[in-house]
């Protein structure tokens, strides 16, 4: 089979400890930003790989939050 791999989540995080870990991201993401418009960066990958991660835990963010709505 050549599809994608899916994962499972090894381990359930809270909310607030997806929003953290989002936090620390963005921030990672803003310094490759400054390192890679000062030309410091040496792999530009980085901020593509940092953007899908970011958007991951927006996603699980959300799964998360709007499965506590529904189980209220």
């Amino acid at each position: 089979m050549a599809g994608k791999k899916t994962t499972k989540a090894t381990e359930v995080k809270t909310v607030a400890q997806l929003k953290e870990e989002l936090a620390a991201k963005r921030n990672d993401l803003l310094t490759a930003r400054r390192g890679h418009a000062a030309g410091e960066l040496a792999n530009p990958r980085v901020l593509t790989s940092t953007k899908k991660e970011i958007a991951r835990l927006l996603t699980a963010i959300r799964a998360a939050e709007t499965s506590e709505k529904e189980s209220k």
